[in-house]
């Protein structure tokens, strides 16, 4: 099978799949994900502009999904890149796709949601909606 690209993912140009098969993308909780950010963590958002405006985790780089090919070159590979989105979907396709470009891209299970249910300060004009993914 041959790699899709984020781009041909999100446009539909193929259907959305995983990114590699049978690859496993490491995972994180929220929690994890706190402790990992006191300590200088990358995080990258790739949720819309309107998700980042209502509700966000502080400190995170808004590089939405379809712009994430065309923008690579802004994530450090140099170190562990966490990523988040609304509920821990296009998140872990991005984190997949990463890892195929030399990342350590790691995703954050529950998303931005589960950030919100477990108390973790947001920035941003609200509170998760619940819609999308």
């Amino acid at each position: 099978m041959a790699l899709l690209s984020v781009r041909e993912a999100v446009a539909g140009e193929r259907p959305l799949a995983l990114v590699v098969m049978n690859s496993v993308t490491p995972q994180v909780g929220v929690h994890d994900l706190a402790a990992a950010l006191d300590q200088g963590a990358y995080l990258v958002d790739v949720r819309e502009p309107h998700e980042w405006a209502e509700a966000r985790v502080n400190g995170a780089t808004l590089i939405p999904l379809g712009s994430i090919t065309e923008r690579v070159a802004e994530i450090p590979a140099d170190r562990t890149v966490y990523v988040i989105c609304r509920s821990g979907g296009r998140s872990d396709r991005a984190a997949g796709w990463l890892r195929t470009q030399g990342v350590d891209a790691v995703n954050v299970n529950g998303g931005t949601l589960a950030w919100i249910e477990a108390g973790l300060p947001v920035n941003g004009d609200g509170a998760a909606d619940g819609e999308g993914a």
